[in-house]
């Protein structure tokens, strides 16, 4: 099946950062967010980054204005009613997920793939709240999306190989990298990344070294081009925490229990870069 309009749900971060890739690619892309501000500075974000592109010339002005005109806002969920293909990238919380997709299920044309952005919740489970799982699918871009290659695709038990190749070529096109990946808790990436970063907060929680030091051993000693406790920060400590208990309740298995420290930041909402405090101070 071609692939021609698209439509990104979520204006956030990696909403625009994906409605940009897939703009940048030759797509027609309506960007929606229901929060009309968060819509407003998600176009305005995506312009940024392109001026930016065109300052340091990775791409032209012509190119800038090319992909911004394929860019268009919207504020109304119907809208999907005219897509080939549907992504979201909101809060990472199974009962709006589910809510969003029963809508885009009665909304976007029988022959629409929708796929979700998560970064740990199954695929299966949300497909189950629409008549087409076979049209399910996992499409996980890294941050920030115009720079990270790598895509994780990810099968739902029901997800068909139609649907699997039609999003790997689609992801091609937009010159990345896909990976297949089956539908487990944390996938592949942060099922590696996130316990990575909770021994890292262990370490600290238990005094083996300061969040400096434990970082710097990561950076110069396994060639990490970022600590574990910055990279915690600019992922947003929340999402930490929450993804290690995606972990711990999808595996059941104590090596997955999320760090005191780390819940005790999140309770006083040092979350990171976000906040302005997490390990660092920003």
């Amino acid at each position: 099946m071609a692939i021609n309009k698209v439509m990104v749900i979520g204006a956030g971060q990696m909403g625009a950062g994906i409605a940009q890739v897939f703009a940048q690619s030759g797509f027609d892309v309506l960007l929606n967010d229901m929060n009309k501000e968060a819509l407003e500075k998600g176009m305005i974000n995506i312009e940024k980054l392109l001026t930016r592109a065109v300052d340091k010339e990775r791409i032209s002005e012509s190119d800038k204005t090319e992909t911004l005109n394929r860019l268009t806002p919207s504020s109304d969920l119907q809208d999907a009613q005219s897509r080939d293909f549907v992504i979201e990238a909101i809060v990472e919380n199974m009962d709006v997920k589910t809510k969003v997709f029963g809508e885009l299920d009665a909304i976007a044309p029988k022959h629409a793939i929708l796929a979700t952005n998560t970064s740990s919740l199954p695929i299966t489970e949300i497909a189950a709240a629409t008549n087409r799982p076979e049209q399910v699918i996992g499409m996980h871009f890294m941050n920030p999306v115009p720079v990270m290659k790598l895509v994780e695709i990810i099968r739902g038990l029901q997800t068909s190989d139609e649907t699997y190749q039609t999003v790997e070529d689609m992801t091609n096109k937009l010159s990345k990298s896909p990976v297949e990946v089956n539908d487990s808790p944390g996938f592949a990436a942060n099922r590696i990344l996130m316990p990575m970063i909770n021994e890292a907060i262990f370490s600290l929680h238990e005094g083996v070294a300061s969040a400096e030091d434990i970082d710097t051993v990561m950076k110069l000693g396994m060639n990490h081009p970022m600590g574990p406790l910055t990279l915690a920060d600019f992922i947003g400590l929340d999402t930490c925490l929450y993804i290690m208990e995606v972990l711990h309740e999808g595996y059941g298995d104590s090596k997955y229990r999320p760090c005191p420290l780390l819940r005790k930041y999140v309770k006083a909402g040092w979350l990171g870069k976000k906040s302005g405090r997490g390990f660092y101070q920003y």
